[in-house]
Order: C-alpha cells, then structure tokens, then sequence
C-alpha cells in the first residue's frame, strides 16, 4: 500500500457504523478493494458494512493481509493511548510524523481504525487479533498494578538487582510471560519476589506477566527494534534475457520428453496405487532410474504430469497409476501447446512436490509422491508470491532465494509458514524445470503465465524458444541412435519402444539391446516392421551390429510359448528347456517336464513370462489356440477422467464493486427511510422479547383489561405492528380483540410485548 494523496475523512463519529456511513464513495472502493472478503455475499446496506468489517474473522483477515510497514504501524497505535496520537506513534516507531500518519490513514482506509470525535481508535477486535502486539504484554491497569509514569519507572528499573534485572531483559522484546514453576533456582527466584514487590510484574499462576508500560521503558519508548516501514528493493544477478529464454527452453524440452517417457513406463506397466494413496517408494525410485533423474526431479515430473491431468488412478479393483486419454491427445500437440498446459496445471495446483520424501511437523510418515498428504493449499498462494517477486525484477535478473525470503516475511508476515525457505527454494527448483524461470530469472514465458494470458497466447511466448521436431535419427556402429533434437511424436514413441535412452541433452543418445528390441517384438511388431522403421528414420544406412542384433532376437522370440495350465512352457529346442529347468533363478516357478517340449508350473502365467524374461529367455504369451498374444498392456489407460476445476477465489473489480456502492447507498436509505418510519409510528419501540416475558405481559394485560403493543410476524414472513387487547391465554395461544375484530395470534410470532 503507498502512500499517496486520498479524500478527506469524514468528519467525526459516534461509532464504527458512522464512520462508514459517513465515507465517500471512493473511500468505499478502497476499502471493499482492500478487504474483498466485505463484498462476498453483498452487504445489505452500511450499516451491514460496517458490522461485517467488525468481525473477529474478517479483521483477522485483513490483519494477515497487512506488510510489515502496516503491521508494525498497527501494533504501535494498539501500544499507544486511546485515541490514538500519529506524534506517539511516530516515536513508538522511531520515524517521522508524516510517514506515521500516512500508515494510520491507510490502515484506516481498510477500516481497522475509526475515527471518533476525540481522533482514531481501533477497531475492538483488532485487539482480540493481536494479542501481544509487538511483543507487549497487558497494560498496568488490566494486571491491576498501580499506574506510574515513565520516570518513575525508568528509576525503578535501574535500581533493579542482577537476577530481577535479568528477569526484565529476558521478557523486555516478548514474549511478555515468563513461567517459575516449582524448584525454581533460589537467585532467580529472588529476581522475581522482588519484581513483584515494586510491581513491575504481575502474577498469574505460575506465570510471571511484564506490563506494557515497563516493557517500553527498557525498549528505549520503541515497539519494535528494528522498524521495516519500507520493502528493500529488488536485486540480483542480471542475466542476457535471450539467454534466459533459450535455458528455459532446454528445460521445457527435456520435462516433455520425461513425461513422455513416464506415460509410456506406467502405460506398459502402470504401478499400484498404494493402499493410503500415492505412488510406493520403490515405484518411484524405478521410474527415476527410467528417466536417470533423482528422487526429486523424479516426483516433479510425476506430479506436475497429473496435476495437468495427464496421470491418474485407473480407478480399478487393484488401482493402479496410469496415463489418461487425455494424455493421447495432448501428446499429438506442437511442444509449446503442451508447456502451456502443464505450466498452468502447475501454476494452480495446491500439491507440493517438494514435500515428498520428507516428513512436515503432524504428519507421522514420509510424504509420497502422487499421496494426499502432498496436497498443501498455502502451496499455490506461496507459488504465485515468489514468482511476482521475480517478475517485479527487470527482465533478466536472478533473485536469490535468501532475497525472494526476505521479501515474502516483510511482504506477509504473518502468512509465512516456518519452512518458507524450504518452500521458495523447491519453487525456485520447479520454475527453472518447468522452463517458467531460466538460469534464475523469469523467463519472458513465464512472464505471460503470471499475467493470467490464454493457453494460445502462452504457448505463443514459448514457441520462438523451443527448437523444431525433427523427424530423422543417425544409427551409429556402437548399437546406438542419435536424436539431434526433439522427435516427432511417432518417432519418439517408435524409439521408446525400440530402444533405451542413455543421455539425454541437446541431443539424445538411445542404446539398442536385446532387452529393448524383444520389448518391440513383444509389442507385435515384426522384425521386418523395426528394421523398416529404423531405416526410414536413420539419415545413415542401418549399421551390420545393430541388423544382427534385431534378426538374433527375432530368432529367438517366441521360441517358447507360455499359456494358462495353470501356465504351461512348450518350445520346440528341447536344450531350452533343459535349461529352464536346470537355471536355479527360476526355482519359485516350480517348473517340471510333462513332455520333452513342454513344462508346466503353478505360477501365472504372467508370472512366468517375466521371470523368463528377467533371466535371459525370450518367450511370448500364446492364447488357447496356438496364437501368439500382443500385449495391450502398452495402451494402459485410465476411464475417462471428469477433472473439477481448482478452487480460487476471483478478485473483486472495479465493476462490481461500483455496483455494489450504488446499492449499498440505495440500502443505507432505504434503512434510514424504515427508522423514521419507525420513529413515526404510535407506541413504544419494540424490542426483542423471548416467548416467557411475552406470556407473562399478555397474561398479566389479559388480566387487567388492558391494551398491549405486539409484534407479530405473519406467514409472509412480515412483522406487523397491533394495539392488542388480550381476553384469554391458553395453549401456546391467546384469544383478544385488535381494530375492531377477534383474533387468535401464536405466541411463537410474537417479536415483542410491551403494555399499551
């Protein structure tokens, strides 16, 4: 909040209610701005207002809201006498007049201060917010100590002995309560017998209170020992912003091709989802392995994916975690398309992933990646402050995170949780991964998420910096392939299949080996097909190593078959058999010979195609008839999933909160019309009377023969005013007279009684 010119205020009020009633309109705006909570649901009129702005709940609110400056400056007057003196709060904060009075006006602008005919007060509940302001205790008069003045005091407090003095000195900066309990040393002890003699403290309990008078004698008249009324400003390392956008492109390349590559991990063999939710340790460790990334970047990757929802709980009778069709579709997008969509999933999400891995204060486990516990809400609100602070940053400037966290205590002080360093950091960490932030500045793309632009626009900021797919390779004599750039991506998912990915970089390494080649065999490709498409691909012949390592295992694959018996092996090599049988790895299968071409084993069948195959055998599933089985399990996909869209609140604009002036206004009149109304009307006023005091009134006017003043509300809901003469009460009813006709009202309607 700065500190500019404003309207005057209105001139003094009785209360908190006149003071708001008697704001201009363009105070009103600064004030439902300032406080948006005021304007959701609208208030019936200002009287409404200013009630609602009273509360403890809001003017918690706004208090959480308020920057150090306001703070500290809020805490200071709640210090100083009532009313409130700009002068005395100047001194409390160790600053001029001018800014004093410039903070007080501000924080009277969101309505935590009045102003009544004697000057500013506080607002009630702001001292129920605050409860040791600044650190300060109770004044002297609420622990019912004598009242003394500052020199008095000052005199006392320097003929303190050693031990009560370190006393004092230890309660002087807060917090103001010290606890003696039993056994307590006998000089320390003594310290505090004779504080309490010459009532510098109070005594509750056990506890030890320091009033607020005596504190600020040892403070030296100041609240705070270091007053923050003005933000630092924002430094760091300035970086060529083309080089920023070009680093957060890397980024941006390499995090598609590793989502790519957990969808078609967890496609062909999608992991449990764990009893309590989440991803298993171990499942993470294997997919991080895949990707040759830590556990770290590893549960980024898996947890940005399904906040964009492109992974998520298959919903089965055995859950497992997979991709979603949304991911197909997505897949078949221009890179920059596909950033845009993960980078605003990111953005909105309330999951942390730094969480996983550790253990926060209440919960009693480690945090797992994809787990409920790794939603966090303050995550999303904590996410959007580091980035506006980079983005307040010129273009090109990397920030520190010891920077950004000192930014965010003095931005919200009391908003901040204790692990904020742990927080920015893993931000920070995320940001550059995501591409939003490149070599620790901004990039010019993440500059156009924060401003809230479409995903077309988005993706338009990314494109110039995402280098083109191509769509060849160069197969190599080693048994690998380079990708000297992104793959198309029917190229991609060809080269996942067939091969594994050694490096990654600006170009791409993949290794072919048996393992590999057998995972596309397996797919049902032909030895024909991958040969083809590797030559379709290469700008280079096909390397004699690499086209006798695919017809090799084509030789081999599907040798031996594998069906339900409850499995049964069958191959024509008899030596492969035997040395099935003879291998002690496959020992748990419990294999044994019904013919020289086929052996049987208790386990499934699954189960012992992939212990073959983990032990350097090249089976393939066949059906009942003979038929070789392709696997769909490369197609895993989730139900269509129905995502809701993230809980936010929508800022108050500048439309709706004119129309709500204009209505509080027309309210307020309306209210004024009804209580002169009121005030027109024969009888007393009214008030609230409970059901008991409502039957004693007419019994007692039923008795005497004389009128009484009701309230009665009808069945529209309408309180109606009558002059009633009671005749009989009974049964929760009474009987009687009322402009010339007889009438039977419900006690219950009756609003209020008095004798006519």
């Amino acid at each position: 909040m700065t500190l500019t010119s404003r309207p005057p205020r209105p001139s003094a009020a009785r209360s908190m209610a006149d003071d708001i009633r008697g704001r201009s309109d363009e105070q009103l705006r600064d004030l439902l701005h300032g406080r948006q909570d005021l304007a959701r649901p609208a208030p019936a009129d200002l009287s409404s207002l200013a009630a609602r702005a009273s509360t403890r709940a809001s003017v918690h609110r706004a208090v959480d809201g308020l920057d150090l400056a306001h703070l500290q400056a809020l805490e200071a007057a709640t210090a100083s006498p009532s009313p409130i003196d700009p002068g005395a709060v100047a001194g409390l904060l160790d600053t001029d007049i001018p800014t004093a009075t410039g903070l007080l006006d501000d924080l009277w602008e969101l309505a935590l201060l009045w102003h009544s005919p004697e000057g500013l007060r506080l607002v009630r509940t702001v001292g129920e917010v605050l409860v040791h302001p600044a650190g300060l205790g109770p004044a002297a008069a609420d622990l019912q100590l004598p009242a003394r003045d500052s020199a008095d005091l000052t005199a006392l407090v320097a003929s303190a002995p050693a031990a009560a003095r370190a006393i004092l000195d230890r309660l002087a900066w807060g917090p103001p309560v010290a606890l003696l309990p039993a056994g307590t040393p006998d000089r320390v002890a003594e310290g505090a017998r004779w504080l309490l003699e010459h009532h510098l403290v109070a005594s509750s309990g056990e506890q030890l209170v320091l009033p607020r008078e005596v504190a600020l004698v040892l403070r030296g008249g100041r609240t705070h020992a270091e007053p923050a009324l003005t933000p630092q400003p924002v430094v760091g390392i300035e970086r060529d912003p083309a080089a920023v956008d070009g680093a957060a492109g890397q980024e941006v390349t390499d995090l598609l091709a590793l989502v790519d590559e957990v969808a078609a991990t967890w496609g062909l063999r999608p992991p449990r989802v764990l009893r309590a939710g989440g991803l298993a340790v171990r499942d993470l460790k294997r997919i991080c392995t895949t990707l040759d990334v830590d556990e770290v970047r590893g549960a980024f990757v898996v947890e940005v994916a399904y906040a964009a929802g492109l992974l998520a709980d298959d919903g089965s009778l055995e859950p497992s975690w997979a991709p979603t069709p949304a991911y197909d579709e997505w897949q078949q997008q221009p890179g920059a398309d596909r950033w845009a969509t993960l980078a605003q999933g990111w953005l909105g999400s309330t999951r942390a992933a730094h969480l996983v891995g550790t253990t926060p204060p209440g919960i009693s486990g480690t945090v797992n990646a994809l787990g409920p516990d790794a939603h966090w809400p303050p995550a999303r609100a904590l996410r959007r402050d580091v980035l506006e602070h980079l983005q307040a940053a010129a273009p090109g400037v990397a920030v520190s995170a010891t920077d950004i966290e000192a930014a965010l205590r003095w931005r919200r002080p009391r908003r901040v949780p204790s692990s904020l360093r742990a927080v920015i950091e893993g931000v920070l960490r995320e940001a550059e991964w995501l591409g939003v932030t490149g070599r620790g500045a901004l990039s010019s793309a993440g500059r156009a998420l924060l401003a809230a632009d479409g995903p077309r626009e988005l993706a338009a900021a990314m494109q110039p910096h995402l280098p083109e797919p191509i769509a060849h390779i160069l197969l190599q004599a080693d048994l690998t392939a380079i990708a000297p750039g992104p793959l198309e991506g029917g190229l991609a998912t060809f080269l996942r299949l067939v091969a594994d990915i050694e490096s990654r970089g600006g170009a791409t390494v993949y290794r072919f080996t048996p393992d590999s080649v057998r995972r596309a065999l397996d797919a049902g490709w032909s030895v024909d097909q991958v040969l083809g498409g590797l030559g379709d691909a290469s700008q280079t012949p096909i390397p004699q190593p690499l086209e006798y390592l695919v017809r090799d295992v084509a030789r081999r694959h599907g040798q031996a078959r594998v069906g339900a018996a409850r499995a049964y092996i069958r191959c024509d090599d008899e030596t492969t058999l035997g040395a099935m049988l003879a291998e002690r790895a496959l020992s748990p299968l419990q294999l044994r010979s019904i013919a020289p071409t086929v052996l049987v084993s208790q386990a499934a069948a699954d189960t012992v195609l992939e212990f073959l195959r983990e032990n350097g055998f090249a089976p393939v599933a066949e059906t009942p008839d003979g038929g070789v089985v392709v696997p769909s399990a490369g197609r895993h996909r989730t139900p269509q999933q129905r995502r809701s869209a993230p809980v936010t609140s929508r800022a108050v604009d500048e439309e709706l909160v004119t129309t709500l002036v204009s209505a509080l206004r027309a309210g307020e009149e309306s209210a004024a019309y009804q209580r002169e109304q009121l005030a027109m009307r024969p009888g007393p006023s009214l008030g609230s009377t409970d059901p008991t005091t409502t039957l004693a009134v007419l019994r007692e006017a039923a008795a005497d023969r004389q009128a009484v003043w009701l309230g009665y509300s009808d069945a529209d809901g309408r309180v109606q005013r009558m002059l009633f003469y009671p005749q009989r009460v009974e049964g929760g009813r009474v009987q009687g007279i009322t402009d010339g006709a007889t009438r039977t009202l419900s006690i219950h309607r009756v609003t209020g009684a008095a004798p006519g």
